[in-house]
């Protein structure tokens, strides 16, 4: 079994990625979004299609964003996985 700080260091580490992945992920679409922009007011000034990558892919950050900030570990996150994890061993247990 794994020693208690080997588990917080995990989770904490797991946890610093995630957020960093959002961030990476704000970054990009800023930049991205930026320059299609950019292309579509230059070759395309009176349709503006850039919006709907704009916002199709500020939809799915939004979900990146609830998943990390708001939601973290409430569904099916980790302290769930726990917590069913233990309840079966417990039943296992008490089979026998």
């Amino acid at each position: 079994m794994e020693n208690y700080d080997d588990k917080a260091y995990k989770r904490a580490k797991k946890r610093v990625d995630d957020v960093k992945g959002f961030y990476i992920h704000l970054v990009t679409y800023i930049i991205i979004n930026f320059f299609l922009f950019i292309i579509n007011l230059i070759f395309t000034p009176g349709t503006w299609w850039f919006l709907f990558p704009l916002i199709f892919w500020g939809i799915g950050l939004i979900f990146h964003f609830l998943g990390i900030f708001v939601f973290e570990n409430k569904l099916l996150g980790k302290e769930w996985e726990e917590k069913k994890i233990k309840k079966y061993i417990e039943e296992e247990k008490n089979k026998k």
